[in-house]
């Protein structure tokens, strides 16, 4: 597939949109968008696509939450989401926070009385039948949601095309068209008996380790004709190849605008759509970037493909998949003031989050929290500058800290993230990486203010520097640094053929490492034969642009100064 004929979809972050997002979302968000990053860098036509599930479990519970547990009124839930419309339009956290602790103190509420169980399943109706103000809430309070995710992630510098939304795949028919062709095809039968009786299932191998001999039948519409979530994904997998023969309806999202101005568009329910809109789906690969939790399920989807004889599109079929996000005991205490820790506890390398008991961290406090001491780091390195300015900087090093964190590990290790870790200015880091470009930066700036050049001018005498000056005994390390800005495309190409990000983290700082080896040993401003200085700034210049650009294939920007 070449990168002029291909069409790739990445599929990326799919938060519930029912709270804020936890600091596990930012791992999907960062690889995902990094992965986006990379293929465009090589030249493919990459959508991004944002999946919601706005008619499951999680939704129905906040709903349920509202209703049932607080008792609120539709004015009182109105009011609720017109404030926390307010204070995220005024750069402030919206409902997403306020839900955080009430979607928790629902789970609790359930556990005193199963009865109630029963209001989770008169949302769920309402919510796939899209009738009644159960529904008409559940609605609103996903789009309030899914923009404040959007906010968040815009903080990191993520941006997404389109958003799919489960109740639009429900609208349009999309699982009738699907579920026509594998039954058609002997790819599900009916269970008439057993546990699964009533049941459509999927006959798979257990595992990817089992006997194929072994089969496991996987409930894809359960008795009563509800269908589960995988056969939903099923049928959205097939739209994005462009093999249902149909098509959602698009819209303009509206509430929300990213600081680019680049438009985000959302499906719509029949009817609802704008026109013109642009064209979406029909992607020649997708790259599902989800969890290694869901692998099982994201083989019952690629199985789906080869049982409808789309074999090509199952092989096109990539589970981008990563292990989970911890934090580690220091940065949980850090984070959650009054969380108490056993001693054993503390000695953990990491503390598994639950977002039903309420153990967690907000991703927007754990940015804040980074930004806060990176702040901190900054007052104390550059007291000249004014508070916006400082304030602009601490903001471009928490966020290079943090997405430069959460790449640098390979994707099957557990991330036990450590904020002191994380933003240290020496070692394998976002900052340190930063520093080295800006300090290739200052060296330009010093040869402005010392010779009187301009910066075009410093490039200029790059660009036509005399390499024979460079000593024969010397001229090796040079060249070295040359070779090693070189690899950056065949650095790309490996990561996404090992779907292994980590590896670009690792040749970032390797690089970074490297500029400042050679900036230590092969000093420019001071060397005074001008021959040798203009080849070391040449030298020195084609590392800081592989840099640079490896930078901002992880969506690390290099702040002006440190």
């Amino acid at each position: 597939m070449s990168p002029q004929e291909d069409q790739i979809i990445v599929e990326h972050t799919n938060i519930n949109p029912n709270k804020a997002a936890h600091i596990g979302h930012l791992r999907n968000a960062v690889l995902g968008d990094t992965l986006v990053r990379v293929l465009r860098g090589l030249g493919h036509r990459v959508e991004v696509q944002n999946y919601i599930d706005d008619t499951g479990v999680q939704v129905a519970d906040v709903v349920v939450a509202l209703t049932e547990m607080e008792r609120l009124s539709e004015d009182q839930i109105s009011r609720l989401l017109a404030v926390g419309a307010e204070r995220l339009a005024a750069a402030g956290h919206g409902v997403d926070h306020d839900l955080w602790d009430l979607y928790a103190k629902v789970t609790t509420w359930y556990e005193y009385d199963a009865s109630r169980l029963a209001h989770r399943g008169r949302v769920l109706h309402a919510l796939e039948r899209r009738e009644g103000p159960l529904a008409e809430l559940g609605a609103r309070l996903a789009a309030e949601v899914v923009r404040c995710h959007l906010s968040t992630m815009q903080r990191l510098g993520v941006h997404y095309e389109l958003l799919p939304k489960e109740s639009d795949i429900l609208a349009h028919r999309f699982w009738d068209t699907a579920f026509a062709r594998l039954r058609e095809s002997g790819a599900i039968r009916l269970v008439d008996e057993g546990k699964a009786a009533g049941c459509w299932v999927m006959n798979l191998p257990h595992d990817e380790q089992a006997d194929d001999s072994l089969q496991y039948e996987k409930i894809i519409v359960r008795s009563d004709a509800t269908v589960t979530y995988v056969g939903k994904d099923i049928a959205y997998q097939l739209w994005k190849f462009g093999l249902l023969a149909a098509d959602f309806e698009y819209r303009p999202l509206t509430g929300f605008a990213y600081e680019s101005a680049e438009p985000v568009w959302e499906t719509a329910r029949p009817g609802e759509g704008s026109s013109p809109t642009p064209a979406f789906g029909r992607g020649e690969c997708v790259y599902n970037v989800i969890d290694v939790r869901q692998s099982y399920l994201q083989r019952v989807v690629r199985q789906s493909l080869e049982l409808l004889g789309h074999t090509a599109q199952a092989e096109r079929s990539v589970h981008f998949s990563y292990e989970m996000v911890a934090l580690s005991p220091q940065t949980a205490l850090e984070l959650q003031p009054g969380l108490e820790l056993s001693d054993e506890e503390r000695s953990r390398p990491w503390l598994d989050m639950s977002g039903r008991k309420g153990l967690g961290v907000k991703a927007d406090d754990l940015i804040d929290r980074l930004a806060t001491k990176a702040l901190d780091e900054i007052r104390e390195r550059n007291p000249q500058l004014d508070a916006p300015a400082q304030e602009a900087l601490a903001r471009q090093v928490a966020v290079g800290a943090l997405r430069y964190y959460m790449l640098r590990f390979t994707r099957n290790k557990i991330v036990a993230f450590d904020i002191d870790a994380a933003l240290a200015f020496e070692g394998e880091t976002g900052p340190y990486c930063q520093y080295a470009a800006v300090r290739v930066a200052r060296i330009v700036d010093k040869l402005h203010e010392r010779l009187g050049w301009g910066v075009g001018e410093v490039h200029q005498r790059a660009l036509g520097a005399r390499f024979e000056a460079i000593p024969d005994q010397i001229a090796v390390d040079h060249w070295r640094l040359v070779h090693q800005a070189a690899r950056l495309p065949e650095v790309a190409r490996v990561a996404i053929e090992s779907l292994e990000l980590a590896t670009l983290a690792k040749y970032a700082f390797e690089l970074a490492q490297a500029i400042n080896g050679f900036y230590h040993r092969f000093p420019v401003l001071q060397e005074r034969d001008g021959a040798l200085r203009d080849a070391r700034l040449a030298v020195l210049l084609v590392a800081d642009r592989s840099l640079r650009q490896a930078l901002d294939l992880m969506g690390i920007e290099v702040p002006e100064r440190m």
